[in-house]
């Protein structure tokens, strides 16, 4: 019996999106759908549509900055290896060692 398999070559992988990697794509994400949200409320509000356009494209514009900068200082995991290493303390403190 002759069977053929598919092979999955991607298993462990990094998801990748137009150069983004991992985590970055759900800020990324996120980011847009508060960018969303927030046009919502200022047209609701009765603020001018341009001005809620102007303010959402220039807060668009360095979202995506932001997001772009993340993604080539830390790459896929350096951000969560950051964050853990300020978090980490910088000196040991010990009162009681000789009693």
């Amino acid at each position: 019996m002759n069977n053929v398999y598919a092979i999955n070559k991607g298993v462990s992988k990094p998801i990748v999106f137009k150069g983004l990697k991992a985590q970055w794509i759900g800020w990324l994400a996120g980011g847009l759908l508060s960018l969303l949200l927030l046009f919502a409320v200022c047209y609701i509000a009765g603020a001018p549509v341009i001005a809620c356009v102007v303010v959402v494209m220039l807060l668009g514009a360095g979202v995506f900055t932001g997001v772009s900068r993340g993604n080539k200082k830390y790459g896929e995991h350096g951000w969560m290896k950051q964050m853990a290493y300020r978090a980490t303390p910088k000196q040991i403190k010990c009162d009681k060692l000789f009693q």
